[in-house]
């Protein structure tokens, strides 16, 4: 059974964008986590509960500290409510931390998280520009307010604490804006690539973009994740080669259930 001596990230799935999603053609489930012995779920969208139980070995949802969103759209937080439920062992059991914008939380911004389910963790954390939050033995930073929409999402930081060096940054959804790369410093950047080019009015990131970021941060290893159909298109595996050849760094294309090994970064 898994538990938390592992440091990994798992990506449970890999779908960006709403008509992958539908289709399923990557998984919509959301990334785990775990990090001296911490263990935080992001971005649960649907099927992250069934890939979850279906994982080899299988994973344990009442092992987890804490469900983050880094933004309330379906792709990103379908799950959330089954995943703090399985958490919580059925809300027997409360424990655990939310994280999560203001407009996923509140009903004035049309929650997407229910009411009863925000009584079954232990706390409550409203991510917001600038934030600073500890779970575990890790704290999360939340540097700047991403451009997405209407909707408010943040990219993260994690580092362990009382670690300066910060291990894995996560750029999620976001319109690629002037000097986005200046706050994620991770050693592992992960990065949610939807669009193979540039849409005009489309608020997400491009292999342009990407390389662009990587290029500015130059990241011990770069991880692209979170595609849509323009990225399914053109292979994933053979952009991340490109890019690896073109900037230097160790590009990787996330795989549905691949599983990546943090302990030489921390």
């Amino acid at each position: 059974m898994w538990g938390k001596q592992e440091n990994e990230l798992i990506f449970l799935g890999t779908a960006g964008a709403r008509f992958v999603m539908i289709t399923q053609l990557r998984s919509s489930a959301g990334t785990v986590m775990s990090l001296k012995d911490t263990t935080i779920l992001i971005d649960p969208g649907p099927g992250t509960l069934v890939k979850f139980t279906a994982s080899k070995p299988k994973l344990n949802p009442a092992k987890l500290d804490a469900i983050l969103l880094t933004h309330k759209h379906l792709d990103h937080s379908n799950d959330v409510n089954v995943m703090i439920e399985a958490m919580t062992e059925g809300g027997f059991k409360p424990k655990g931390i939310l994280l999560a914008p203001n407009d996923a939380l509140t009903d004035a911004g049309d929650a997407v998280v229910l009411n009863y389910y925000k009584g079954l963790v232990d706390k409550i954390e409203v991510l917001e520009e600038g934030g600073s939050y500890a779970v575990g033995n890790l704290e999360l930073h939340t540097p700047k307010r991403h451009v997405h929409g209407i909707v408010e999402t943040y990219g993260l930081n994690i580092k362990v604490q009382d670690d300066p060096k910060t291990t894995v940054s996560f750029i999620a959804d976001t319109l690629y804006f002037d000097g986005l790369e200046r706050y994620y410093e991770g050693e592992v950047l992960v990065l949610n690539v939807a669009m193979y080019k540039r849409r005009e009015g489309v608020d997400h990131l491009s292999v342009e973009d990407a390389k662009r970021i990587i290029e500015a941060r130059s990241p011990k290893v770069a991880i692209l994740t979170h595609f849509g159909m323009t990225m399914l298109r053109n292979k994933p595996w053979e952009i991340a080669k490109q890019l690896s050849r073109e900037t230097g760094v160790n590009v990787i294309a996330a795989r549905d259930g691949m599983r990546f090994d943090l302990n030489p970064f921390i």
